[in-house]
């Protein structure tokens, strides 16, 4: 069996180098469960910043070599930046902190390109030598890469940071890929719940602030025996002349006539 090149661009397709190791992989992941325990997470966290973090030190435990640790972050791209969304340990933040920083390295060239990247020894590569200097001097010896597929635009990867040089093997890498494979689906079904979980919060948040200002028109016009569009500039004004938003200028006009401010909507559960 060929070595594994120390560079990503040389780097080749792992899963056609190696069709028997990643045929009996995929056969053992599905054995092992790792599906069933990833829907697991998805059931059990709280929201998906649970999540991340556990697939994270999830990831770390399945994809150690023999031997040795690794430390795994889940890199997501929002707003057109990059963003470390979980890590299995704040050592493995920090290495993803440093690329950011430098603009550059092996995870963020595996997002773009939605290929693995593998760097076997950081001190032979020349790509990015300010970077594999800052990672050299946290005691990262080699690194990994391997996208994510997700929906649409939305890219991510997970990168994996061990201290040993050429701390992958061909079967590591081959491993780390087919994890992602299975992992991927997943992934894009707790995305999608907590882009749900959002919209309905927003949806939330924008009943009880129009329910606020149209409790505070009804008092306006008892008050002042106005129409509801005389009310509504009433308020606008106020908020505008006081530079405060019209949500929080309702909230007061309500606190000054009811000893319990607190409102309820037809979305309260």
């Amino acid at each position: 069996m060929d070595a594994v090149p120390e560079t990503a661009d040389s780097l080749p397709d792992t899963a056609e180098s190696f069709p028997r190791v990643a045929d009996a992989l995929v056969n053992t992941a599905t054995e092992d469960g790792i599906v069933s325990r990833l829907q697991d997470m998805v059931l059990q966290t709280a929201d998906s910043q649970d999540f991340f973090k556990e697939f994270a030190v999830f990831s770390a435990s399945m994809l150690a070599p023999a031997g040795g640790d690794v430390h795994c972050n889940v890199t997501v791209v929002r707003r057109k930046r990059p963003v470390t969304v979980a890590s299995s340990t704040p050592r493995a933040r920090i290495m993803d902190e440093l690329q950011y920083a430098h603009g550059d390295g092996p995870c963020l060239l595996a997002m773009r390109t939605g290929k693995t990247v593998y760097v076997g020894d950081v001190t032979n590569e020349r790509r990015w030598p300010e970077y594999v200097r800052a990672v050299a001097a946290q005691g990262v010896r080699s690194i990994l890469g391997v996208p994510l597929q997700l929906e649409g635009d939305a890219t991510a990867a997970l990168n994996i940071y061990s201290s040993a040089v050429r701390g992958f093997s061909p079967e590591d890498i081959v491993r780390a890929e087919v994890f992602c494979e299975q992992s991927s689906k997943t992934l894009r079904l707790e995305l999608r719940m907590g882009q749900l979980k959002d919209a309905k919060e927003d949806l939330e948040a924008a009943m009880k602030s129009r329910t606020a200002i149209d409790v505070a028109v009804g008092v306006i016009m008892a008050q002042n025996r106005c129409s509801q569009s005389a009310a509504m500039a009433i308020l606008r004004t106020a908020s505008n002349s006081r530079n405060i938003k019209l949500r929080d200028v309702a909230a007061g006009v309500i606190e000054s006539v009811s000893p319990d401010p607190a409102l309820r909507t037809h979305f309260d559960e």
